[in-house]
């Protein structure tokens, strides 16, 4: 691994990309003063707004339901009237191929938080993370497409690789164009659905990268400097769900309580029940309990520590919980074995399988049961 000082020079040696920096000044400087003037002077309509919110619905879908779950995850599968749906969706935000992006974003995930290998790592800083690693050629952002060799299988990932820059101009210049020559409101809808509208995919899908690793909360894990934040799921279409993703990363979803907004989580099933969609992954309820459970006792353990007066008298209690924890994983593992035996023997008799189905739901709900006796005493310690 390169030596602080190393990277340093290494940075400062990057050359401007330039064409990148050009899009992202100019659209952004466009979107804060031309837009706004235009407005006060002209006005917009109310369809020139509907434009606008439809361009920005699609390109989240494309970037979130296509870029991330599907190709860089493969959490599900999908006709080929869908992925081609959503290679157009997500290549109209502007934010390169399916194959550049995926490659970064697997890179990313491989590399969290690795100042030299992760392209977009939060230990840079804010703007690091959320803009600046495009600005430069900085070497943890070069192009290596090495390791997306399975999507450049895929036709239509391959394809929409190959006509990129034609594609981009058909959908971030010609339809926002012919929409505003349709409607008689040729510049009202150019600035809202091309303009303003790629502004905005932008700097959400940006969010991820830099606030959903600096603001929330970590309940799954605090190897990473992944976040949960509600906000962010709403305005990234359900990415904000991160330190989840970064934990579980093969889920097609991301929120996985019914009461968190995830779109792209909604918008995958919606295919799946068409017939669109398949084989969508999810990580066994177990295993997130686990996760929480684990944070949920470090957390008490680091609590005890601090709290030197009351920490004898319960850390005995949290040490048996924890005992139980273990013994609850270990009865699990064993289940997973026997599940398998009986997969591979294709033993699968009514009774034994219900037998097994029966002895998970009770490891689930003992950790559940677990779950409410640890804050239970989390509170007790904080008295």
């Amino acid at each position: 691994m390169k030596s602080q000082n190393q990277t340093r020079i290494a940075d400062e040696n990057a050359a401007l990309n330039w064409p990148v920096t050009l899009v992202l000044g100019l659209s952004f400087l466009a979107a804060v003063t031309i837009v706004p003037w235009y407005g006060f002077t002209h006005g917009y309509s109310g369809m020139a707004w509907v434009f606008f919110a439809v361009y920005v619905v699609l390109n989240g879908m494309g970037i979130g339901s296509g870029y991330h779950r599907l190709w860089s995850h493969r959490t599900y599968k999908a006709h080929w009237s869908l992925r081609l749906f959503l290679a157009l969706a997500g290549g109209a935000s502007l934010q390169n191929s399916i194959l550049v992006w995926c490659s970064r974003h697997r890179l990313h995930h491989r590399y969290v938080d690795d100042n030299d290998r992760d392209p977009y790592s939060i230990g840079r800083g804010f703007w690091f993370a959320h803009i600046g690693w495009m600005l430069r050629d900085y070497p943890s952002s070069k192009i290596d497409l090495s390791n997306v060799q399975d999507l450049q299988q895929d036709p239509i990932a391959y394809w929409q690789h190959k006509l990129y820059w034609p594609l981009v101009g058909i959908t971030n210049v010609g339809i926002p164009m012919l929409l505003g020559w349709l409607t008689g409101e040729f510049w009202g809808v150019f600035l809202l659905a091309g303009v303003l509208r790629l502004v905005v995919n932008h700097h959400v899908t940006f969010f991820i990268n830099s606030l959903a690793h600096m603001w929330g909360n970590r309940p799954y894990s605090d190897s990473h400097s992944a976040r949960d934040n509600w906000f962010l799921a709403i305005i990234t279409h359900g990415e904000g769900y991160h330190n989840y993703h970064h934990e579980f990363q093969t889920d097609y979803r991301n929120g996985i309580r019914w009461w968190q907004f995830d779109a792209n989580k909604w918008f995958i099933a919606t295919c799946a029940g068409l017939g669109l969609a398949w084989d969508l992954k999810r990580v066994p309820r177990f295993k997130v309990l686990q996760a929480r459970l684990n944070m949920e006792f470090k957390r008490a353990r680091a609590r005890l520590q601090r709290d030197n007066e009351n920490s004898n008298r319960w850390s005995e209690l949290l040490e048996r919980e924890y005992a139980q924890f273990s013994d609850t994983l270990k009865q699990w593992q064993v289940l997973q074995l026997e599940r398998v035996r009986v997969g591979k023997q294709k033993l699968a008799e009514r009774w034994e399988a219900n037998a097994l189905r029966t002895r998970f739901r009770e490891l689930e709900y003992s950790l559940k049961m677990q779950r409410k006796r640890l804050a239970l005493l989390a509170s007790l310690i904080s008295q």
